[in-house]
């Protein structure tokens, strides 16, 4: 059978926190609690039965290399039984919620009962030994009552059961929080744990994305002082040259060839805009803006546009940028001859995928990339990159539109 793991990220574990029959079931009675924990007693019994019964019938097949597994599996299929009542023990009693298609090997269910039915079974003993101490504290107060007991014998009497108490009480916190810990370990991160991490992830993403929202506007502070300003000092120049010059052929080059600079001052401040924010995002929607980016890529583009449905903004904006930053760095630095771009909603997924045939190479862990990702794990999506080297390279946004 298969093993597998909620695909999560770490966080604090409610069950961990627990057991104390922890603040994951909060929820549930303290009645309900002490139930679940005398339950949790009988089946550990019924656990060591099993060991002791199947092992004495199953022993001398166990000792034979031949004959092993097949025994191991009729083992572990008693075994199985017992821990789905661990399952509904911990689930009825304690509110714990586990991953509905959550399995494990054989040898992991085994590994479980064996720690389990220890543990019940010392659970039990120290029950046992609070419920003896109950008693002896009823007898203890009804010599007191009859006046058959001194003051310093009360006393001391007293201070004894208290520490026994206390002992016992530390003991069965520390016993239902192991048990805890191996239904979570067996079973799956339980529910509480699992929000714990989706808080810890969301946490991570809203930093990286306002990192990449910082980097961003560095680019384009870089992007109009050192391009934008540059040409518009030179600009100023030129003018300033044709108005001081007296040779009127020479006036008039010098203001064609600043015309020329203007024209091109004002695309680079139009592609800075559209880097900042595609006006055609407002007005004309996800495809003519990508319309845009093809007009202005260097490159062949060939974009396969395959959405029915109306977009929210959000994912709109995502999907442009990964199209428009992929599209550059295929331009700027694959050596690529083209670039298709396919844009596709399955459902309520909209996935966007961007193949270059250039060198490959791509780090994926360089900082436009980043920033990409951090603004596709902001909407809950995932972002792909597959650059081997000698390429293709191909980049992938998987985007949540629910």
């Amino acid at each position: 059978m298969r093993e597998n793991s909620a695909d999560v990220t770490s966080g604090r574990s409610v069950a961990d926190a627990g057991g104390d029959w922890s603040t994951a079931t909060a929820r549930t009675a303290f009645p309900s609690r002490a139930l679940g924990t005398l339950l949790g007693c009988a089946t550990a019994l019924a656990g060591a039965l099993h060991f002791l019964v199947a092992g004495m019938v199953l022993g001398p097949l166990l000792l034979r290399p031949r004959t092993r597994p097949g025994a191991l599996r009729v083992l572990a299929a008693g075994a199985r039984r017992l821990t789905a009542l661990e399952r509904a023990r911990r689930s009825v009693f304690f509110g714990d919620r586990f991953p509905e298609h959550y399995e494990a090997s054989d040898r992991k269910v085994l590994r479980h009962l064996a720690v389990r039915v220890g543990t019940g079974l010392l659970c039990g003993v120290v029950v046992g030994l609070l419920g003896f101490g109950a008693v002896l504290a009823g007898l203890l107060a009804a010599g007191a009552v009859r006046g058959t007991l001194g003051w310093g014998e009360l006393l001391v009497q007293v201070l004894l059961g208290g520490v026994l108490l206390f002992l016992d009480v530390q003991g069965l916190y520390a016993l239902a929080a192991l048990d805890a810990r191996t239904a979570r370990a067996f079973f799956g991160p339980s529910e509480g744990e699992l929000l714990r991490r989706r808080i810890d992830e969301l946490a991570a993403s809203r930093a990286a994305v306002v990192e990449a929202v910082d980097a961003e506007r560095r680019r384009i502070e870089r992007d109009l002082h050192d391009g934008i300003q540059q040409r518009l000092v030179a600009l100023a120049v030129l003018i300033g040259r044709a108005r001081r010059g007296r040779d009127p052929e020479r006036a008039d080059a010098l203001l064609l060839q600043a015309h020329e600079e203007s024209r091109g001052v004002l695309a680079e401040l139009r592609e800075v805009a559209w880097r900042v924010y595609p006006s055609a995002l407002d007005g004309l929607g996800l495809e003519e803006a990508l319309g845009g980016v093809a007009e202005r890529c260097p490159l062949p583009l060939r974009i396969r546009f395959e959405v029915g449905a109306p977009l929210p903004r959000p994912v709109e904006t995502a999907a442009y940028f990964v199209v428009s930053e992929c599209v550059t760095n295929a331009a700027k630095h694959s050596s690529a001859s083209a670039v298709s771009v396919a844009v596709a909603l399955d459902g309520p997924r909209l996935t966007v995928r961007i193949e270059d045939d250039g060198t490959g190479g791509a780090d994926p862990a360089g900082g436009g990339l980043t920033g990409l990702r951090s603004r596709v794990a902001a909407l809950d999506g995932v972002l792909r990159v597959h650059s081997p080297l000698g390429g293709p390279t191909t980049v992938t946004a998987e985007l949540p539109c629910a």
